[in-house]
């Protein structure tokens, strides 16, 4: 006697197997986050611009903040390359080199 999976669990005729309900919602979510961020990432790097001097480096660091979430967020979707991210948002080097720092915070 041979056993075999159920139909439902069988590959499509284009050789994909369908997706499920649990899938669909995943997928729905990993693309609204991806949205969220980079909305965040969007409005940080617009509070950024014509930012007084006094705070330009807590804007840097939000701003930095704001676009490593929205590059780890694409790496969850699967999306490897930033280069077009940087382009799109015209993220400045600035901003690029303080990604992955942490801010050294004074106090306990």
């Amino acid at each position: 006697m041979s056993l075999r999976p159920p139909q439902s669990y069988h590959e499509s005729a284009v050789g994909k197997a369908p997706l499920s309900v649990l899938e669909y919602e995943l997928m729905a979510e990993r693309a609204d986050s991806l949205g969220r961020a980079g909305l965040k990432a969007e409005a940080a790097l617009e509070r950024l611009k014509d930012c007084p001097e006094i705070e330009r480096e807590d804007r840097l660091d939000a701003a930095a903040e704001a676009v490593q979430a929205l590059f780890i967020q694409r790496e969850i979707c699967g999306l490897k390359n930033g280069r077009d991210v940087v382009a799109r948002y015209g993220i400045p080097g600035a901003v690029i080199a303080r990604l992955g720092a942490s801010r050294k915070r004074s106090g306990p």
